[in-house]
């Protein structure tokens, strides 16, 4: 239950990034040994994970709720194959491919979940491993997946979408691959880069991180390695927002503008005061929200996380906004709950018309996903009344303490 506080003001962390850690996980299945991972988020879907890394045989140590030790076995103790519940709960769980192929010859798993917000096919993933040696067997729940040889070979890969999993997954098979891989049209995002830092640590030869383009010579062995997680950049995004939604002042202490620089672009356009020179980023928020229009766009455009995010600001913003979504078609599965709130929002395809409204109304609305959950309870924190955000789960999935933050910037929040 959340209810309208006045003006958020404080400081906050925003803590490691989800979408890098998953895969950096992932990654420690290429070298035998323990690795140490460290600003690691305490959500659900790293415990998830940690759960299906034991499952394929290794052994998870949590000294702290932000470091992990991973002890992976050698190649041939690993189990290439795992309990199908922990790879339909969530979309990350396909980065374990790649390491598996590489290093085990083989992996069998269910298809991936995670946050339903339109389809997000696989093949990408797929059509890559196979020009690399992998052949599939799949089914309609499930991948099956081998090479007729242990070890993958390196190949040229071309992907017909910056996918930013993708990406992540191909340059985790082609570090252990015979020979010089390169991929091309490679996405470009703050987390691709910082797996490759780890992987590079680990004593991989990759050249091309934060390009389109990846050169990748494979090496016979890694070695496991330290690592320390680069901060969320959504999670950011979204304490950010609490403070220009309600016209307050908030600074992200750990916040990275470097890797958020076309969002910032965007909220100085909405009439926010954005400060980069002290430690992380401060906003102040004017007395109401400009209206802007925004596109999402592969790295280093908006990002289709940062748009449930967007929409909620523009909700009540003064004037007419379009918001289009490039990436994901169902992503706009949020605005039913904010017109229920009393926002005027009509959308057709790929658009959304976002006429601001002078106030939100309190009532009860579901975030089916991750981001939309965050949304709807910014959109609490300044609609009149009491505003009850069901899916607190799926918020738990991305964001570490989020109750707890919100309520330390000033936010009315109390738990069900």
């Amino acid at each position: 239950m959340i209810k309208p506080a006045g003006p958020l003001a404080g400081e906050v962390q925003a803590g490691g990034a989800k979408n890098a850690v998953l895969k950096q996980m992932a990654a420690c299945l290429l070298a035998s040994g323990e690795h140490t991972l460290t600003n690691v988020p305490d959500i659900t879907d790293v415990a998830v994970m940690t759960e299906l890394l034991e499952a394929l045989g290794c052994a998870v140590a949590r000294p702290n709720p932000h470091e992990l030790r991973i002890d992976v076995p050698d190649a041939d103790e690993l189990h290439p194959v795992a309990p199908a519940h922990l790879f339909e709960a969530m979309r990350a769980s396909i980065v374990v491919m790649g390491p598996l192929l590489a290093r085990c010859g083989e992996a069998n798993m269910a298809l991936p979940g995670g946050d339903d917000f339109g389809q997000r096919p696989i093949n990408f993933h797929t059509d890559g491993l196979t020009a690399m040696g992998a052949a599939f067997h799949n089914d309609r729940t499930s991948i099956h997946a081998n090479t007729s040889r242990r070890r993958l070979r390196a190949t040229r890969i071309t992907l017909e979408y910056p996918s930013h999993t993708a990406t992540d997954n191909l340059m985790m098979a082609c570090v252990l691959a015979k020979g010089r891989s390169v991929i091309d049209n490679a996405a470009r995002e703050p987390e691709v880069e910082d797996l490759g830092r780890q992987l590079l640590a680990m004593g991989a030869k990759i050249e091309g991180l934060t390009t389109s383009r990846l050169t990748i010579d494979g090496v016979a062995a890694l070695h496991p390695a330290r690592h320390e997680v680069i901060t969320d950049r959504v999670v950011s995004a979204t304490y950010l927002a609490a403070g220009l939604i309600s016209a307050g002042e908030v600074r992200v202490l750990d916040a990275r503008p470097d890797h958020m620089e076309m969002l910032l672009h965007k909220l100085r356009a909405m009439g926010a005061v954005v400060d980069v020179a002290g430690e992380g980023i401060a906003v102040v928020g004017p007395a109401r929200l400009l209206a802007c229009d925004v596109a999402t766009l592969p790295y280093p455009g908006v990002a289709t996380d940062y748009k449930p995010l967007i929409t909620t600001m523009l909700s009540v913003a003064q004037g007419p906004s379009v918001v289009t979504e490039n990436l994901f078609a169902g992503r706009f599965r949020y605005v039913d709950e904010l017109v229920r709130l009393g926002a005027n929002i009509t959308t057709e395809g790929h658009h959304a018309m976002v006429r601001g409204v002078d106030h939100l109304e309190g009532t009860t609305v579901h975030g089916s996903d991750i981001r939309a959950a965050a949304a709807l309870s910014l959109a609490a924190l300044v609609a009149w009344g009491q505003t009850t955000v069901e899916g607190l789960n799926h918020i738990e999935r991305g964001y570490d303490g989020f109750v707890e933050r919100l309520t330390s910037l000033g936010a009315h929040v109390e738990l069900a």
